[in-house]
């Protein structure tokens, strides 16, 4: 059975380096749909992009930067890109250290336009 979201998180799983994709709720941190590959942990990796997403957005408002546009996590074992704005609807893509983020981001931002 597939969602409105399907090819949308196909296109981002297709980029090199790219382990999962997902759409979150950035008010609960609930996964609204995924595409994982095998052992990766879409709950977890919701809670904590909602949370840092929704963090950053309040963080940004407070400062009086306006909107957060790209959010990225550099980690020794990889990195969680998202974007959002759309409502309560955060796209989260797991890449690989080496991946190319420069690619994720414009795919990530043509992602974002598809969802309005």
């Amino acid at each position: 059975m597939s969602s409105p979201f399907t090819a949308l998180l196909e296109s981002l799983s297709r980029q090199r380096g790219v382990r999962a994709s997902l759409i979150v709720s950035e008010n609960d941190g609930l996964v609204v749909d995924a595409n994982l590959r095998f052992g990766q942990d879409g709950d977890r990796v919701a809670a904590l992009a909602a949370s840092m997403y929704r963090k950053a957005r309040m963080s940004a408002s407070a400062a009086r930067l306006g909107a957060v546009g790209f959010l990225q996590l550099d980690a020794e074992r990889g990195r969680i890109c998202a974007v959002g704005g759309r409502g309560d609807l955060v796209i989260v893509v797991v890449a690989e250290p080496a991946a190319n983020v420069g690619l994720i981001r414009v795919e990530l931002l043509k992602a974002l336009d598809s969802l309005t």
